[in-house]
């Protein structure tokens, strides 16, 4: 099946291969995927976690195979279906799924977000809902199973001590992360790095909105003067909101910071194509404060 079909930088649309799991319909985002084949027997790792199958080799580069129905706890997967091969935060890991149904192209505005009564913050492990011909399709935090298993895969907030002493900083930044736990700890890893002046935002449209807001208000210098924003989100995705900001001449200067995990060479390619002044891996916590270190010194963001 082909999951490199392209899409027009900045559109604010996905596409969604819809899979099945146990009868029920999941989705993953096309852009974190790199092929998806037939299953194959794989090596069992000693003392692994219980959703790890095990590792295999296609091609001189070794996966990690998790049992997704396993993940979702459903059971056991049966030694057949496909592997969808993915690639995300630096990993190669092959998820089992039972069949793959197709590719649904769709807009992030048409994504329901889980409310409260079915997921919580911590606990949940989807991102989206979409109805698509009369069916709903859960979209699926690849991420958080991922970290679930192994929570070296997460942010290293870790990182941010080893930068060691700091002073502080009142240069504004806005961010955009719809992910309530690593808006979260962004925000904690920000200011534990000197930086005090902050607006959190849950999507891309509240970014902007915000934006939208200081620039009628004419206090666009005093609260937004770099932005940090995830590709992924509901509403209004990242590529989107870079492309509005710097399609604007009066935002366009404002230095944008892509952190998502789905920045691998295809995905820089189109951040850079938007604009976008540095895109980083979202484990690299410690090196997301660097590189804005950097941009307020070039651009002389400091009062």
């Amino acid at each position: 099946m082909d999951t490199k079909i392209l899409l027009e930088n900045g559109t604010n649309e996905l596409e969604i291969l819809e899979f099945t799991l146990a009868g029920n319909s999941y989705g993953i985002n096309v852009a974190k995927i790199r092929e998806i084949i037939q299953y194959q027997p794989v090596t069992p790792v000693p003392n692994a976690h219980p959703s790890i199958e095990g590792i295999f080799m296609p091609r001189d580069t070794m996966i990690t195979a998790i049992d997704l129905k396993n993940c979702l706890g459903r059971g056991e997967s049966e030694p057949k279906g496909l592997f969808i091969v993915t690639n995300f935060n630096k990993l190669d890991i092959a998820f089992h799924v039972e069949a793959v149904l197709g590719i649904h192209r769709v807009s992030w505005r048409n994504i329901i977000k889980p409310d409260v009564t079915i997921s919580t913050p911590d606990e949940s492990v989807a991102t989206g809902i979409i109805k698509q011909d009369g069916k709903l399709i859960i979209i699926l935090d690849f991420e958080k199973i991922v970290s679930d298993i192994n929570p070296e895969t997460g942010l290293k907030v870790s990182s941010i001590n080893e930068l060691g002493e700091r002073k502080r900083s009142s240069v504004p930044i806005l961010i955009a992360e719809d992910s309530i736990l690593l808006n979260k700890l962004i925000v904690e890893s920000l200011k534990a790095a000197g930086y005090t002046n902050l607006i959190h935002t849950e999507n891309g449209q509240k970014a902007y909105d915000v934006i939208c807001q200081c620039k009628a208000e004419g206090s666009l210098h005093e609260h937004v003067r770099c932005i940090i924003t995830d590709i992924e989100m509901p509403e209004m995705d990242g590529h989107r909101l870079t492309k509005l900001v710097k399609s604007d001449s009066e935002t366009k200067d404002i230095p944008i910071i892509i952190f998502s995990s789905l920045v691998n060479e295809e995905m820089k390619r189109k951040g850079e194509a938007l604009g976008a002044d540095a895109q980083l891996s979202k484990p690299e916590i410690g090196n997301l404060v660097k590189v804005v270190d950097g941009l307020v010194a070039a651009r002389h963001l400091e009062d």
